[in-house]
């Protein structure tokens, strides 16, 4: 029951928020080695499509095709994610045990309330648990402090100027596999339940065209074909080697 630590850890309100807004970048990271958990506030039971066991299913059908380590549901009601004590103890358990360089969350601000309230539950959860007085246990053992060293938001429905774009072009098909893993929740001829169900924002086939036009418009600009947005989280960020940070080359200039 020892925690571990990881490279990154990716915090979403609902399954299947990581893989519509940061897939490519995950699978960017594990394909270069890096560690990455996912922690699911929710299990999504207000959805209009599907059910918890079948977005459970769908989840960790996603973590293995973006061959995430470890995968995390706090069962925190769905619509309700409230910022209160016992729910940053909740969020603070995960942090400690995944010690984290680096964490990817929802937007400040976003069509669904849930994806704000998420982000400020994050934002609170992150600062309180490097306080030592905050005592938090796993397996009977105290776990130590900790505070990510970075965290950015990743875009939702609301854009925003990123800070960063991540180049995902070439994890792309793996990226959308693992989106795609969510039948219930996005078009799927595969889903069975659907005729019986109501069509939603993200239901509708003209949404993942939607996310493949938004990844080339913010992909495009920095020289890559498909690109994820970032918002760094109380910026600027730092660097000892300039030249190393500004490697990559745009393709326009």
């Amino acid at each position: 029951m020892s925690d571990e630590q990881i490279d990154v850890l990716a915090i979403a309100a609902h399954p299947d928020d990581v893989e519509l807004c940061a897939g490519g970048t995950i699978c960017s990271l594990t394909a270069s080695g890096k560690s990455v958990a996912i922690v699911d506030l929710t299990r999504g039971e207000m959805g209009t499509r599907g059910t918890v066991a079948i977005r459970e299913r769908e989840a960790q059908r996603a973590a293995e095709i973006m061959a995430v380590r470890h995968r995390v549901n706090l069962g925190i009601p769905d619509g309700d994610i409230q910022n209160t004590k016992a729910n940053q103890l909740l969020l603070i358990e995960a942090i400690r045990r995944f010690r984290p360089h680096i964490a990817l969350i929802s937007s400040p601000t976003c069509r669904h309330p849930d994806h704000a309230d998420a982000s400020a539950l994050s934002i609170s959860s992150f600062f309180y648990s490097g306080l030592e007085k905050i005592e938090t246990t796993r397996g009977g053992m105290r776990q130590r402090p900790w505070r990510p060293a970075h965290v950015l938001h990743y875009m939702q429905s609301v854009p925003f100027i990123p800070t960063l774009v991540v180049d995902v072009s070439h994890v792309w098909e793996q990226r959308m596999q693992a989106l795609l893993a969510y039948e219930s929740q996005f078009h799927s001829t595969a889903y069975k339940e659907k005729a019986e169900e109501s069509e939603t924002y993200i239901s509708n086939p003209d949404f993942l065209a939607w996310v493949e036009a938004r990844a080339r418009t913010y992909g495009y600009p920095t020289g890559a074909r498909f690109g994820e947005p970032f918002l760094y989280h109380n910026g600027p960020i730092g660097t000892a080697d300039l030249s190393d940070m500004l490697k990559t080359s745009r393709q326009f200039r």
